[in-house]
């Protein structure tokens, strides 16, 4: 009973020992230095965000997927980015329509100086 507990302590010192090396050798297996906290390395860019831009999106992961402060910042970026296109087409097409309605007026107004003249 008592050589299997010697083994087992010994086991168990080796296997820490073997764990404390690799983890000074090969650190924690990043290339790069770890982010400071509460910084990103999700990028958008400040204006005009296009499909390449949300296609290129990297998240860090984390235990249980991705990292929601970032996944929620994107969204809100790109809600934001949607209801200022969604502005901007509601806009021109107002500007369109009054286009339209001030070339109907002229056209009729031709019409009928076109008319008074025959």
């Amino acid at each position: 009973m008592a050589s299997a507990l010697i083994y087992l302590f010994v086991v168990l010192a080796v296997a820490a020992a073997v764990y404390l090396l690799a983890s000074l050798v090969f650190g924690r297996g990043e290339q790069l230095a770890p982010l400071p906290p509460g910084s990103t390395p999700t990028r958008l860019p400040s204006l005009d965000v296009e499909g390449s831009d949300v296609r290129a999106l990297r998240f860090q992961q984390v235990v249980r997927g991705y990292k929601v402060t970032e996944v929620d910042w994107v969204l809100d970026r790109l809600a934001g980015e949607l209801d200022d296109l969604h502005g901007r087409i509601a806009v021109l097409e107002r500007q369109l329509d009054a286009a339209g309605q001030e070339l109907d007026k002229a056209r009729s107004a031709a019409n009928e100086g076109g008319a008074e003249d025959e």
